[in-house]
């Protein structure tokens, strides 16, 4: 009798995402030194490592949005258009009404050159890759700043679902390519004047001739191409392989604000494998779901600390 053989099934990023939240929630009362023994033993003990890295982590690393720093950067920006609810942060003030496309490429290029193409907060991700350096690692990232990549990981090895701040798409999506706008932003930001950039510099979709936006996902015009697509293709590579391998997730500063990349579907791989285990760190939302059990570290800290302390325990052993 013929010996039927099925093949594997490969794990899509569609089914990986989820949408449902744990019911069981708790601060694990763990004492802190406890708990980065115990993350540091799950990532000795792993031979891969998913990352899933959210805003926290740039945050941690030094990365600044709002107070102090856009009053210093943006200040003719609030001058201009006032405080209000819009220019507190890099956050909402890329959600202002902008009267003209002069006055939101006005603002945007420079969000876009502070936010991820001069930005370099690279040593806390260089620490992390060098302890890391031994595992076979990916990074699933919503953040738009290009931190791990300038950290020296191969871009091979990171998928970026939300867009970055490197390239700008047509802003109605009529065709799925996106475009390097470094060096456009730099002249931006050097022609702008009270907050606007000259009408010539308005960039213009190559097909359409309509506006242009940035390739960020903040609406249903998203452009996905044929690189983020490849990412894609590569994220699914590794988890279709790492999935029955002793795997170790470590999410890195992921909220509730778009759970469903990163935050929920890690806890549904712990909850549906028992050799895969849970690494959260987050200042004050790492909760766990309290059926994990040990198999999940839940670290409320300050993470470029607790990252550091988990290193150094790596390094004691």
């Amino acid at each position: 009798m013929k010996m039927i053989r099925f093949s594997k099934q490969k794990i899509t990023f569609e089914s990986f995402l989820c949408g449902t939240p744990a019911r069981d929630y708790i601060y694990q009362d763990t004492p802190y030194d406890a708990q980065i023994k115990n993350a540091a033993e799950m990532i000795r003990d792993a031979d891969y490592v998913l990352i899933g890295a959210g805003a926290g982590m740039s945050t941690a690393a030094g990365a600044q949005y709002g107070g102090k720093f856009f009053e210093e950067n943006f200040g003719e920006f609030q001058k201009k258009y006032g405080k209000g609810p819009y220019m507190q942060d890099m956050y909402y003030a890329g959600f202002y009404p902008f009267p003209d496309e002069e006055s939101y490429w006005g603002y945007w290029s420079k969000q876009a050159l502070l936010g991820g193409i001069n930005l370099d907060v690279t040593p806390l991700h260089k620490l992390l890759l060098h302890a890391l350096s031994d595992k076979e690692i990916f990074v699933l990232s919503t953040n738009a700043d290009g931190q791990f990549v300038k950290a020296g990981l191969p871009e091979e090895k990171i998928f970026c679902t939300q867009g970055d701040y490197f390239h700008i798409q047509c802003g109605r999506g009529c065709h799925d390519k996106t475009y390097d706008a470094v060096e456009l932003f730099q002249q931006m930001d050097q022609a702008r004047k009270d907050c606007r950039i000259p009408s010539p510099m308005v960039p213009k979709c190559p097909v359409c001739g309509g506006p242009m936006d940035m390739n960020l996902r903040k609406d249903n015009f998203f452009v996905q191409d044929e690189d983020w697509y490849a990412a894609e293709g590569r994220f699914s590579d590794f988890l279709s392989v790492a999935i029955d391998k002793k795997l170790v997730l470590l999410e890195l500063g992921v909220g509730f604000n778009t759970p469903t990349i990163i935050r929920f579907p890690f806890e549904k791989l712990v909850r549906e494998h028992d050799h895969i285990s849970l690494i959260r760190l987050n200042l004050d939302q790492a909760v766990i779901p309290v059926g994990f059990g040990s198999r999940a570290v839940g670290i409320n800290a300050d993470m470029a600390e607790s990252i550091k302390d988990m290193v150094d325990v790596l390094h004691a052993e």
